[in-house]
């Protein structure tokens, strides 16, 4: 009795898909070329486009198409291409977290930061593997908030301390741990002249700004405030995440002027050469938090590390 459609498509990705096909279709996607992927693999080109075909005949259906642009994936190709990049990241996650297992840790724990963190809870992060019994390996990845969010979604980072502005779905779940104010930073030789009488947006817009990247949650908070003052948004003389980067601004330039969260701002005035304006600034940045990939089975060691980080928000106010 012949094998139905559905079935025999289950059953030929049971039977007949490979890992190593995975990596093959990925090359495909990044390159939209036979001969560059030929290239790339160090495979000849008759043996990637029979790799292909082998590929799509387990699917039954074409994942790509050739345009003038070059190879296009199909929408078939699409789901394919993304169950392949989740699927390998899982693998690679794997076999790193048998390597710490093989080395006498309990296992591995990937965590993405924001550059503008609490040293409260950075601290608490970073050293959450050194405190388990067994000891977790862990790695640590810094990264924009938009940035870190898509790692997590591609199975990159098991958990991520960022800025919770996102509304927790079907697929991630968030702890708030704390809110900060943000501030007002200049140089501290400017600081007695600009913190007196009120606060004048008009005035500071004409200085030398320092901004995070576009597209991150503080640069969207601080556009908007520019904008309810009826100021035109300044175009920055820098754009970094780096508080290293801002502190030699901030020491070198007279006209240096940035906003951070308080906890930052700290930092660079323990550095030496910036201040903080004693204006208040009346409005908030998104709150800080931690969030994780919504599963099935739960991973002890990111339920263990969120507990944790969870006991710290009092502490952080």
């Amino acid at each position: 009795m012949p094998i139905a459609a559905p079935d025999k498509l289950v059953h030929n990705l049971v039977s007949r898909l490979r890992l190593r096909h995975l990596p093959l279709l990925l090359a495909l996607e990044r390159q939209r070329s036979v001969s560059r992927v030929a290239a790339e693999l160090n495979l000849s080109q008759p043996a990637v486009t029979k790799s292909l075909r082998e590929i799509e005949d387990i699917f039954m259906v074409p994942l790509f198409i050739r345009t003038r642009r070059g190879l296009e994936p199909t929408p078939t190709g699409r789901a394919v291409l993304a169950h392949a990049r989740l699927t390998l990241a899982d693998t690679d996650a794997l076999g790193r977290e048998l390597a710490a297992i093989g080395a006498g840790m309990s296992g591995r724990l990937r965590i993405g930061v924001i550059p503008f963190i609490s040293r409260t809870v950075l601290d608490a992060a970073c050293s959450f593997g050194l405190t388990q019994s067994p000891r977790v390996s862990v790695l640590v990845r810094e990264g924009t908030t938009d940035e870190l969010v898509a790692a997590l979604r591609e199975h990159e980072l098991d958990c991520v301390v960022a800025r919770t502005f996102y509304a927790p779905g079907a697929d991630i779940a968030q702890q708030p741990l704390y809110r900060e104010e943000p501030v007002l930073v200049v140089p501290a030789a400017a600081a007695g002249r600009l913190g007196r009488g009120p606060l004048d947006w008009h005035r500071l817009a004409g200085r030398d700004w320092i901004l995070p990247p576009p597209n991150t949650p503080i640069r969207r908070t601080i556009n908007t405030i520019f904008a309810v003052a009826g100021v035109a948004q300044p175009v920055p003389i820098v754009e970094t995440y780096s508080i290293k980067t801002m502190a030699t601004l901030l020491r070198n330039h007279a006209a240096a002027t940035t906003i951070v969260p308080r906890a930052v701002a700290a930092e660079l005035v323990e550095g030496g050469g910036a201040a903080v304006l004693p204006h208040a600034l009346s409005w908030d940045l998104p709150p800080v938090g931690v969030m994780w990939r919504r599963q099935a089975l739960e991973d002890d060691v990111v339920v263990s590390l969120v507990a944790a980080l969870g006991k710290l928000r009092w502490e952080e106010g």
